[in-house]
């Protein structure tokens, strides 16, 4: 009520002293009157939009009466309003009967300017609107025009000006030929008008259904649906074609002035013009696209839309970066050119009264005093007197009985209105901006907003401006307004969620792409694996019989490469298209290095990473193939060649996008390293530790693989039931060195563990023989006492077993340690050196705490070391409870006595012969010499006794009990004792701690030596 009480005061003011409007003369005066009127006239539709107006206004008085004890003294004129104002239009037209001659002189005024900014895309490009470089010889020539302000002044304001201008003062139409020439200008350029955000106004039917109740109208009638019928024909391809030109004339203003940012001073009004043309379109297109009255679409969609909101991005980019040249230029024209030429005309003024005089004065000493000096001090500029100051003047000086009549001076006016332009260009940059080229309307029109981000993604060559959205979230606080600060916070959060949706998008879509040139990447390295040479092979041997048989051979395989080989330019790749679409995304994430978004800070790349890291891990486990069920795993090898062409592709990706790639590979393949990632999903770690432990080591166990050392590889044994994978695949150098080259792959304690867990079930067999094995160990030199204590130990087999497995796992794992060492010595051979230094050079009288320190250093170089740090860390938290640490040493000594007490029964199993040609024995108990010695090493360590003597007292009872079995006379007791004695020689030859003069001090070498010679001549024997 009280903002209409004001409107109608002050529309009866300007009224009452005939003040005079010309938007190319008094512009900020006229402009503010139109503004008004639409604003009164806006205000006034959507208030008999509101459905519940009636209860919504019965309900405040009710809440008033209930507060202050009676009604508002206003409510019966606000409730008399609201019933008046039900057809909104109609009353305003009655309302706005004695402001007509004030409203239609402005209205026509803008004959000046509406038409010339109403123009077809076909005459903008014949007059090359826009253009720096269509006439070279005026490139550095300021751009003028009479009309500064009227250049960039929104299309959709002034046809609200019109449209609503027309209705309320619609006698004029019948009356001034130029007020209905606008009238229908504006009316064939839109069917529809924002009236606020998404708020729209239909102008056709409203404007017609005012007009039928008026006699004498039927003209103006027919003439609003010809208008129809040509805004519905002809406007959509009009603005489609206005937005063509205008991609192409931002994409030059933009390329030019990055290239020369110094021509944005002479040439300013070209950006403002740009960004308002620009933005006049695209809010064009927004709106119709959301109210489309007609059947056919085309026109509404906009494919390329983003290309323009990029430009513009663009261009208000070249503003802010280079806003201090452009405050260069203008500080330098206000002083040197605008204050002379004002000066002058306000000498040459007939009639110049005091107060205007000092006012015009003000202007001249103000701009005068400018100077570079200042921009170059980074001294903060504020024209906004100065302009309040000629608002006033406008005032002044429109009014009928001024004596300064301002239309008798349209020079003076014309010539001010460039001056205010260019005080804007020096401390109202930001200002301008937003005037010019705001599009926070997006906010309101979300859906239409996702949808064009969605049609730009699946555009490949508009996805290189796929970033202009999120940097339109930027926009959306502009729309705030201090009198409604409660939205604010509702406003913020949805362009915070607006522009992280479509950074998370775009991050997506690349990491899609990558994610298809790594798959096609990886095919290819597969080609040239060595499993698939063998094809070719065959084909090159048998080529000739083939065609001396005369019979059609299979056709050629395509050999890897051919995929290269172009026959001509046009030729084009899913390789190459992959490769395009992801340039031209990545341009688009890498265009600019962060975002502000309220208060908040997005980083595009940090996106992308994010969105690498979790898809490279993902893909990492997703090449190990791991099948459950059947318990199949890609080969180390093979895998290795994936990880390694998908990292080649994800480096390339530096080239594109200035992102850390290498944080990305220490992320992803260091949390590989452990069981789960930090999403707590299984790792590769853990799915090849799994199937090493649960399918491989098993079979070990079970009789179907073993281990040859001469191959350094665990390799199938013929069994009934063939197993579904070749060991040897898995584990021989290839296979080893391909799980060292991956750090995720060589993660031993696993292995430590499993062992352990062996270790602790072997101790327990240890404890139930304890008594026996106690009298055992001092009795190893009486050969019948020892025969009768050895009848009464129980689960010998159990204990062998065990220590063999404990074997072959420490084997596996001294194969992971030996790949590991020579990958580490190819990469880094000086820190290596360095290592093995450390290890070679500890004394003897080193404390432990200090040697264990370097063995674990050594150890995780893949260095073989006397005492196993990750086995002394295993086995001393396996300590078990309420038992004194005397005891534990005490059933340590045992297993060692129970081991060497048990050797001899090995010789009677068929599988325990010696092979010459794989250096170990069929049944893997070549494994327990690295058992032994490992397994005595670490005990002793946590037990603080001493290695060398339990190892001697260990080949004592060894060497005592062999040479028993060689006074054997039963066949099948000792049928591969010479396989056996050979185990004597491996213990040592695997111990740091023992020696073969020691071996000779117990066991004679003779033995030794025929044990050899049997072992190679029985070999031969069944090898012929």
């Amino acid at each position: 009520m009280e903002f209409k009480d004001h409107v109608c005061e002050l529309l009866n003011t300007i009224d009452a002293c005939q003040v005079f409007f010309d938007i190319t003369v008094n512009f900020d005066l006229t402009k503010n009157y139109l503004d008004l009127v639409v604003t009164y006239t806006t205000l006034m539709i959507i208030l008999s939009r509101i459905e519940e107006r009636k209860a919504i206004i019965g309900l405040y008085n009710y809440a008033h009466e209930m507060t202050h004890g009676a009604s508002d003294r206003e409510y019966p004129r606000l409730g008399q309003m609201i019933v008046d104002y039900e057809n909104p239009l109609k009353k305003l037209m009655e309302e706005f009967v004695p402001h007509g001659k004030s409203l239609s002189d402005a209205l026509i005024s803008l004959q000046m300017v509406y038409p010339r900014r109403n123009l077809s895309a076909d005459q903008w490009r014949n007059a090359q609107l826009l253009s720096l470089i269509s006439a070279p010889s005026t490139m550095l020539n300021p751009a003028q025009s009479d009309t500064m302000p009227c250049e960039y002044l929104s299309l959709d304001a002034m046809e609200k000006w019109i449209v609503f201008g027309f209705i309320l003062c619609h006698a004029v139409l019948n009356s001034d030929a130029g007020a209905l020439s606008l009238w229908k200008l504006a009316l064939q350029s839109s069917t529809c008008l924002c009236l606020f955000r998404d708020e729209v106004f239909h102008i056709h039917k409203a404007a017609e259904d005012l007009f039928v109740n008026i006699r004498g109208y039927n003209k103006r009638i027919n003439d609003i649906r010809e208008c129809k019928e040509q805004a519905l024909s002809h406007a959509g391809s009009m603005h489609r074609e206005r937005r063509k030109f205008l991609r192409s004339a931002l994409k030059e203003l933009a390329t030019v002035l990055a290239d020369q940012p110094g021509l944005l001073g002479p040439k300013a009004l070209f950006v403002f013009m740009a960004l308002s043309f620009a933005r006049d379109e695209i809010i064009w297109l927004l709106r119709h696209a959301d109210n489309i009255q007609k059947k056919s679409t085309d026109d509404f969609i906009d494919k390329h839309i983003a290309e323009l909101i990029f430009y513009m991005e663009e261009l208000r980019a070249h503003v802010r970066k280079y806003g201090p040249v452009m405050q260069r230029y203008y500080v330098q024209y206000l002083s040197g050119f605008d204050a002379v030429v004002l000066n002058e005309l306000v000498q040459n003024l007939s009639v110049c009264p005091e107060d205007e005089s000092i006012i015009m004065s003000s202007f001249v000493n103000t701009m005068t005093s400018l100077s570079v000096k200042q921009v170059e001090d980074g001294e903060v500029f504020d024209f906004r007197g100065m302009r309040l100051d000629w608002f006033r003047l406008q005032a002044y000086t429109s009014v009928s009985k001024a004596s300064l009549g301002i239309a008798d001076h349209k020079e003076l006016g014309k010539m001010m209105n460039t001056i205010i332009f260019h005080t804007k260009m020096v401390d109202s940059l930001v200002e301008m901006l937003v005037e010019t080229s705001d599009l926070s309307i997006f906010c309101f029109y979300s859906r239409a907003f996702e949808k064009m981000f969605q049609q730009c993604l699946e555009l490949p060559s508009q996805s290189r401006h796929s970033i202009c959205f999120p940097l339109l979230c930027t926009h959306f606080m502009s729309c705030t307004h201090e009198l409604c600060p409660e939205e604010r916070h509702h406003i913020g959060d949805r362009s915070l969620s607006l522009c992280n949706m479509f950074l998370d998008e775009m991050a997506k879509q690349a990491r899609n792409l990558i994610t298809d040139i790594c798959t096609e990447q990886c095919t290819l390295s597969d080609q040239l694996l060595p499993k698939h040479c063998a094809k070719t092979i065959s084909q090159a041997v048998n080529k000739k019989s083939k065609k001396a048989t005369g019979k059609k051979g299979e056709p050629e395989r395509e050999k890897p490469g051919v995929e290269s080989m172009r026959k001509n330019r046009l030729l084009v790749t899913n390789l190459d298209k992959l490769h395009t679409a992801l340039s031209e995304l990545c341009f688009s994430i890498n265009y600019v290095p962060n975002l502000a978004v309220w208060e908040h800070t997005f980083t595009p790349r940090e996106y992308l990473t994010s969105h690498l890291e979790i898809r490279f891990t993902k893909s990492i486990v997703g090449m190990t193939m791991y099948n459950q069920t059947t318990q199949e795993i890609a080969k180390p090898s093979e895998l290795l060649t994936s990880v390694r062409a998908y990292m080649t592709v994800l480096q390339s990706i530096e080239n594109y996008v200035t992102i850390d790639i290498t944080r990305v590979f220490n992320n992803v393949l260091l949390q590989q390293t452990q069981h789960l990632d930090s999403h707590g999903e299984p790792t590769i770690t853990s799915l090849y530790t799994n199937w090493y432990l649960e399918t491989l080591l098993r079979q070990v166990s079970n009789g179907h693989i073993a281990y040859f050392p001469a191959m350094k590889a665990f390799v199938n044994l013929p069994t009934e039931n063939e197993l579904t994978f070749n060991a040897e695949e898995y584990s021989d150098i290839s296979g080893t060195d391909a799980r060292a080259s991956s750090p995720p792959l060589v993660c031993p304690h696993p292995t430590v563990t499993f062992a352990v867990n062996v270790m602790s079930c072997a101790q327990k067999l240890v404890v139930e023989n304890m008594e026996v094995l106690t009298q055992m160990r001092t009795s190893f030199d009486k050969p019948d006492h020892m025969a009768a204590l050895f009848k009464k130990l129980t689960s010998v087999d159990s204990v062998l077993k065990r220590m063999t497995i404990i074997g072959v796992i420490l084997s596996f794992r001294s194969l992971a340690q030996e790949a590991l060492r020579d990958v580490l010595s190819c990469h880094i051979p000086f820190l290596v050196s360095s290592v093995e230094d450390f290890k070679d050079h500890i004394p003897r009288e080193t404390d432990m705490k200090v040697a264990m320190n370097v063995y674990e250093l050594s150890s995780a170089a893949g260095l073989p070391c006397e005492i196993d740090p990750a086995l002394v860390v295993a086995l001393s938290s396996q300590k078990t409870e309420n038992i004194s640490p005397e005891e534990e040493y005490k059933i340590a000594c045992l297993l060692m006595v129970f081991v060497a007490v048990s050797l001899p029964t090995l010789a009677s199993n068929v599988m325990s012969q010696y092979s010459p040609a794989i250096e170990g024995h069929c049944n893997n108990i070549h494994c327990l010499a690295k058992a032994i010695n490992q397994i005595a090493a670490a005990l002793f360590t946590i037990h603080k006794g001493s290695i060398e003597d339990r190892l001697k007292e260990f080949l004592a009872l060894a060497s005592s009990s062999l040479l028993k079995i060689g006074q054997e006379t039963d066949k099948m007791t000792t049928r591969n004792r010479e396989s056996v004695y050979l185990l004597l020689d491996m213990i040592v030859q695997e111990s740091p701690f023992l020696t073969m003069d020691l071996l000779e001090s117990c066991f004679p070498y003779v033995l030794l030596r025929n044990a050899y010679h049997a072992v190679y001549k029985q070999s031969i024997s069944a090898n012929a």
